[in-house]
């Protein structure tokens, strides 16, 4: 029997396709493994990251050749640089439903490219999950509008909404099968439904009425999109079942850098739908994503980010370092290479903007301690051997001791961090969490 191994780079959508792969395979009688070492082919699945990822999953192909593995490269990656992997077989986004012909087309010797981006993958098929416990839905494929931070600009600008029934036909599917999270993941969750007359909110309500208890975990979306269902996702989002965090995009504070980076949105508009949800739901965490060294980003401008961090002091950053050809902009070829900011400023702007974002996480952390509530364990950290559950806000607890995968299990926080919370196990009779909890202060207008 022909072992397969996956590797996953890049964002859940990419994990969610490579359990899906993983399971047609299996269905169709392959052997998937966990290691590459034992594997006779190797998929390797990537969205197009930076420059180093980039980098690194191309030493990884090199050292594979060397074994003389097959090698299948599959996602964005596979459509952006079809050029540059001429010698192996190419598979798409779009195109995943097709694994299992690309894999049996490869194990004969013969170089195929399944790149077509004009269709839609089946959701419901098989899948082999990576954690029992998580099921992530792909809820679109494409965008709305082009998305300024895919390099695929021309070839994946059309929005394709999964429908509302096949969606929740997969969430009760999973819900049968013992899962207890929910992610609904896409490039921007807030497009959903666009295209056939549906939206966000509406299958929120729909997969919050099955009965049984999970929770979902809504996906990245950008303030542009997020202002067309604002006032009913916020309703949505109330429903206990709804992890309050919210992933919302500001890239820079300052207004011209957005504007040169082709986003449709402002820091006016981040700042007030960040403390709408906080107003609406104080326990809610944030997460936002900040880009450094955007080429012509002044000092001020820089500084205009890290006082907008410090104003709407989000739970959770992602700092990145601005690579050249990256994302589409409003500057022509000259004006980058002029404008480019030098790589020790680069560096010196990602390190003052990671530790800024620390100290907020630290200070937004420590609001849970002492907080007393019902968590369900979800993973193990292979590492420590404790025990991941997360806060009705997605902020993770570590709890050490003997338990089991899916067991529910009453906490108190008895230590704080930067990336998340040390539990102890709590007697029953506590309080719960939505009783205990400190809440969070507002932000002034």
């Amino acid at each position: 029997m022909t072992k397969i191994f996956i590797k996953t780079f890049g964002s859940a959508t990419n994990k969610a396709d490579s359990e899906q792969m993983k399971g047609l395979l299996k269905q169709a009688e392959f052997e998937i493994i966990n290691t590459i070492d034992n594997a006779d082919l190797v998929i390797i699945n990537s969205c197009s990251l930076n420059q180093k990822k980039e980098l690194e999953i191309k030493s990884l192909i090199e050292n594979i050749k060397e074994t003389y593995k097959i090698v299948i490269i599959a996602g964005c990656l596979a459509q952006l640089q079809s050029k540059e992997y001429q010698e192996f077989s190419l598979i798409g986004t779009k195109q995943i439903n097709n694994i299992v012909e690309v894999v049996e087309e490869a194990l004969n010797n013969n170089t195929v490219r399944c790149l077509m981006t004009n269709e839609l993958p089946e959701l419901n098929t098989s899948i082999i999950r990576n954690n029992d416990l998580i099921e992530i839905i792909p809820i679109t494929r494409g965008y709305l509008n082009q998305c300024n931070f895919c390099k695929l600009k021309s070839e994946q600008d059309t929005l394709q909404s999964y429908s509302v029934e096949d969606i929740i036909k997969r969430a009760n599917k999973a819900i049968q099968d013992g899962v207890k999270q929910i992610w609904l993941t896409s490039q921007d969750t807030a497009n959903y439904g666009f295209d056939i007359n549906t939206n966000l909110p509406i299958l929120i309500n729909q997969i919050t009425n099955i009965p049984s208890d999970f929770r979902v975990r809504i996906g990245m979306m950008t303030p542009h999109n997020l202002q067309k269902i604002q006032t009913e996702l916020i309703e949505s989002y109330k429903n206990p079942k709804i992890f309050k965090f919210l992933h919302l995009p500001i890239n820079s504070g300052n207004n011209n850098v957005l504007k040169n980076m082709k986003l449709n949105y402002n820091i006016e508009d981040f700042d007030k739908q960040v403390l709408a949800f906080r107003r609406a739901i104080p326990n809610i965490s944030v997460m936002t994503d900040v880009i450094v060294g955007f080429p012509s980003e002044t000092p001020q401008q820089f500084f205009n980010t890290i006082t907008l961090l410090r104003k709407t002091s989000p739970d959770y950053t992602n700092v990145s370092k601005f690579e050249n050809n990256s994302i589409s902009t409003e500057l022509n070829e000259s004006e980058i290479d002029e404008g480019m900011v030098e790589e020790n400023e680069i560096k010196r702007r990602f390190r003052v903007t990671n530790e800024v974002s620390q100290n907020i996480a630290l200070l937004a952390h420590e609001k849970w301690h002492n907080w007393v509530g019902e968590i369900i364990l979800t993973k193990k950290d292979k590492h420590t051997n404790q025990f991941i559950g997360y806060t009705p806000s997605y902020t993770q607890v570590a709890v050490a001791g003997d338990y089991k995968l899916g067991q529910k299990l009453n906490v108190k926080i008895t230590k704080t961090g930067i990336y998340g919370l040390i539990g102890e196990k709590e007697s029953k009779n506590s309080l719960k969490s939505e009783e205990n909890v400190v809440k969070l202060q507002i932000v002034n207008d």
